[in-house]
């Protein structure tokens, strides 16, 4: 499919040539696996044929990608899951695993999306920051207190902290509701 077939939404060209050269239709410039990749984390999609035979390499790219980051000293993916995944190839399960993987990512993406939005939330309202809110307040009033000239501290009550306690662990709960939501 030449640049000008191609249609919006439709996945980018990559032409591989026997050279090992890699050629974006899209850009109409050559492009290397560290591109590809870069291209694949940016969710761009992307299929990539064999400039020759017009072949899909798609995969064979994809997993050369995969073992040049395997390789590069930022290891992901431990040997006993290696060790599981070929044992899979020629078993009666092959057949399910792609399936069975890509559902496990999904749900993994979802996941990852959840938790993340319980941190964005959660900093709002972090136990964390008000403890440290709390602290600064102690500390100002320590100083108000040493520093001669400064206007005194009202003395706050034992009712004033047993409030301040109460309203922590109800925060806490809530931060641990959600965390035990996300893992459900």
């Amino acid at each position: 499919m030449s640049k000008r077939d191609a249609k919006p939404g439709d996945p980018i060209t990559i032409k591989k040539y026997a050279n090992r050269r890699l050629y974006n239709t899209g850009t109409s410039s050559y492009i290397t696996l560290e591109d590809l990749a870069g291209m694949t984390r940016e969710g761009v999609d992307f299929v990539v044929v064999d400039a020759k035979s017009g072949e899909d390499i798609t995969h064979s790219i994809l997993t050369q990608i995969i073992m040049e980051e395997e390789s590069s000293g930022t290891q992901m993916l431990p040997v006993s899951f290696l060790r599981d995944l070929i044992s899979m190839y020629g078993n009666s399960m092959q057949a399910l695993m792609p399936s069975y993987l890509e559902a496990s990512m999904a749900n993994f993406r979802k996941n990852r999306e959840q938790l993340q939005s319980a941190v964005r939330e959660g900093l709002a309202n972090n136990p964390l920051a008000k403890i440290a809110e709390t602290n600064i307040a102690m500390m100002k009033a320590m100083g108000e207190a040493l520093i001669p000239g400064a206007k005194p501290r009202e003395p706050q009550g034992k009712s004033g902290q047993d409030s301040e306690i109460a309203a922590l662990r109800e925060q806490m709960a809530a931060m641990q509701k959600k965390l035990d939501d996300l893992s459900k």
